[in-house]
């Protein structure tokens, strides 16, 4: 099975999963973890503009890595999912979790 295969079942069974979960809109928090010498953290500030969210960063023990928590209110899955697209799809080396 290819990436992408991989990929678009794993965004299908969130997508189940978050409306299972909540009643939409909600308040959803995205976690990623970029390279600290890296534009991302500035990328991923972009990306999440004028949403009205709320993004912290922690640098890594040795600083090496940043991890960046978004706290939003999304519409739905499908937004949610389209952002973590998004993010992927424009932020070099960005780990989702």
């Amino acid at each position: 099975m290819d990436n992408s295969k991989k990929t678009e079942e794993f965004y299908e069974k969130l997508k189940a999963q978050l409306y299972d979960t909540a009643t939409w809109p909600s308040e959803y928090l995205y976690k990623f973890i970029v390279l600290t010498d890296s534009s991302g953290v500035n990328h991923i500030d972009s990306l999440f503009d004028n949403l009205g969210a709320v993004i912290t960063t922690t640098a890594s023990k040795k600083g090496k890595y940043t991890s960046v928590s978004i706290n939003v209110k999304m519409k739905d899955p499908e937004a949610v999912i389209t952002k973590y697209k998004e993010v992927a799809e424009n932020v070099e080396g960005v780990i989702s979790l």
